[in-house]
């Protein structure tokens, strides 16, 4: 499934990597629990969470995580912005819950990491 194929299926925007809308995404992972996303040994995934500061862009840069979409409508701060450019990320925002967005993406066929 691509960037812009999520963002329809969840109404979400793109704040950051534009460039990057049809970077395919194999998988999905839910976690506010960023010691979570660390045990992670998956490419191509998509990180949805609402813990909305740096340290979630921090993880998901060691984590090899590219795509990260924060839920909740959690306001993405300038700071984050910069920290996921420099490091050529995809960070979009979204209204729904976590809840709904893991079941709107599985329907349309992302599959899960577990």
């Amino acid at each position: 499934m691509t960037i812009d194929e999520i963002l329809k299926s969840t109404g979400g925007v793109i704040h950051c990597g534009a460039h990057r809308m049809n970077d395919n995404v194999d998988r999905a992972f839910c976690s506010d629990l960023m010691s979570d996303v660390l045990t992670l040994g998956c490419q191509d995934i998509l990180l949805i969470t609402g813990l909305a500061n740096v340290q979630a862009i921090r993880t998901a840069e060691m984590a090899d995580i590219s795509h990260i979409l924060f839920v909740r409508d959690k306001t993405i701060s300038a700071e984050m912005l910069q920290l996921a450019t420099e490091n050529d990320m995809v960070l979009a925002q979204c209204k729904s819950s976590m809840f709904k967005v893991a079941g709107q993406l599985y329907s349309a066929g992302l599959d899960p990491v577990y």
